[in-house]
């Protein structure tokens, strides 16, 4: 066999017993969140903000809504191409997949908003929060992409080629999913883990700026050797994708919160508990 006659046959369903099936790319968003919460829980000590475990709960439940709902009303708004406004109940169908980074990235922030306010966290603590744990759920997903035989690259003779077949035919590929998992998750984690264990403490929106930009860069290059969505194809000059679109303004939006960050210089703090009642004081009732 040669070398780049590399052929994916990984099954994408992890478990069946009957009608239950149990996906990878489930458990994977299962993983992610839950060491998401986990790398939080810890940061957050390491950092002294004082967060409950109600605080963390709050935040995870906001996360976990704003991410799914977004990341697939970004999908239908980005890449449906209109089929959704013909097919609008298929919307909900998440079984058939159908999820975007950008778009789940706006669920975030959105739901980021809501958690700020409940638990009276400061809203960029918690942005640079997420942003630490986020590229591990990142690392998993792209890795059940690759396990599904979606996503996948542009042709080529490497070595490293995969043959995914199916729609993608039986040309070796670029396995477009594994150089982001490595990418946007593992080298992103890694360098953001790295500052958050740096004193002092970086300012406000720095952890969540650095994300941006290098998220923005990273998926920017690897869509060149990553095959376009078939119902959209290039968007310009046979190379412009639609997320290389949605990724430029991410580097803008990440450099001007660096900028910002480095300006302002406003301290990673917790909940800003409100103060307990004093003894007698409250409603009274008269006799």
């Amino acid at each position: 066999m040669m070398l780049n006659d590399i052929y994916q046959n990984l099954d994408p369903i992890a478990l069946s017993l009957g009608p239950l099936v149990v996906r990878w790319y489930g458990l994977a968003y299962v993983a992610g969140f839950a060491l998401a919460a986990f790398i939080i829980y810890r940061i957050a000590r390491r950092w002294r903000l004082g967060l409950t475990m109600d605080d963390l709960l709050t935040l995870m439940i906001c996360a976990i809504i704003g991410v799914v709902v977004g990341g697939r009303l970004g999908y239908v708004l980005f890449y449906g191409d209109g089929y959704y406004l013909a097919h609008p109940l298929e919307i909900l169908a998440f079984n058939q997949g159908g999820m975007s980074f950008h778009g789940g990235l706006v669920g975030l922030l959105v739901g980021g908003a809501v958690a700020a306010r409940m638990t009276r966290v400061p809203y960029l603590t918690l942005a640079d929060l997420g942003a630490i744990a986020a590229p591990v759920g990142l690392f998993f997903g792209r890795c059940a992409n690759f396990v599904n035989g979606e996503l996948w690259g542009a042709p080529t003779d490497g070595p490293w080629g995969v043959v995914f077949g199916g729609a993608a035919g039986m040309m070796p590929r670029h396995p477009s999913q594994l150089y982001e998992a490595v990418l946007e998750g593992l080298v992103i984690f890694c360098v953001l883990f790295v500052l958050s264990r740096r004193l002092p403490l970086r300012p406000r929106g720095t952890f969540v700026g650095v994300f941006l930009v290098l998220y923005g860069v990273f998926r920017f290059l690897i869509e060149f050797v990553r095959e376009p969505d078939v119902q959209l194809g290039y968007l310009w000059g046979g190379w412009l994708t639609m997320g290389q679109v949605l990724s430029a303004p991410l580097v803008v939006a990440g450099i001007a919160l660096l900028v910002y960050a480095a300006t302002r210089k406003l301290p990673q703090e917790g909940p800003r508990r409100l103060p307990a009642p004093e003894m007698g004081e409250g409603p009274t009732t008269a006799s």
